[in-house]
């Protein structure tokens, strides 16, 4: 996983973000490579989330193109291009249910981040 995948999830888990998914929708959509969906609680929560996701991606030098839904926190989209962010109240997540609509995309596990190697003892 990419760096900026990895600084999202990191944001998500550090704000106690609900039920994160990883779609990669690299070989089906020409317009990103990663959606990353999660949902809050409630409206702080969620503006929360979307918060601490674009301080963690800012220190990459990462800004994001469009933001919408702030203001609501129902749905908040953050769009860096290569990665699209959503974060939903539980309402909204399963009204629009994205993972069902991009259910053709390749799930990517949450925590399996590439580990370094290690080296054997001795070497």
């Amino acid at each position: 996983m990419k760096e900026a995948l990895k600084r999202v999830l990191s944001a998500m888990e550090a704000k106690k973000a609900l039920d994160i998914v990883v779609l990669d929708i690299s070989e089906i959509a020409s317009f990103a490579n990663h959606f990353v969906i999660c949902s809050g609680d409630n409206q702080r929560q969620i503006q929360a989330i979307a918060d601490e996701v674009q301080t963690q991606l800012r220190q990459l030098q990462l800004r994001p193109n469009h933001v919408e839904g702030y203001r609501n926190a129902e749905w908040v989209l953050l769009d860096y291009v290569d990665t699209v962010v959503h974060v939903f109240s539980k309402n909204a997540r399963s009204y629009y249910d994205l993972e069902r609509l991009w259910r053709d995309a390749r799930r990517v596990e949450p925590r399996k981040a590439p580990q370094p190697r290690r080296r054997k003892a001795g070497a």
